[in-house]
């Protein structure tokens, strides 16, 4: 079952100008990564430093692979070198209509 995981970011303010090429140059292996379905980056309308990530995997299996790759030192990026604090991950499943 596809999973959809928001990132959510909070960029440090002397790295606001910089953070799209950095979020950008990321996703691009994200996109790359077996599983991952799509992502789009959205920015906050009144904070320019707050970006949410919306990835959609084709299972919680696929996203969990992803994060591991991560963590490790081949898989470690830029991004967390313009973040102000750590992101919040929260993923979410779709759920079948009940009848009504």
């Amino acid at each position: 079952m596809a999973v959809t995981s928001l990132l959510d970011l909070h960029v440090a303010a002397e790295s606001v100008a910089d953070a799209p090429t950095v979020i950008a140059e990321v996703l691009t292996a994200t996109r790359a990564f077996e599983g991952n379905l799509g992502v789009e980056v959205l920015v906050d309308t009144d904070d320019s430093a707050h970006f949410m990530v919306v990835e959609t995997w084709q299972s919680i299996g696929h996203d969990d692979a992803y994060r591991a790759s991560r963590a490790t030192p081949e898989g470690a990026s830029a991004l967390g070198g313009i973040l102000a604090g750590p992101p919040t991950l929260t993923r979410f499943e779709p759920v079948a209509p009940t009848a009504g």
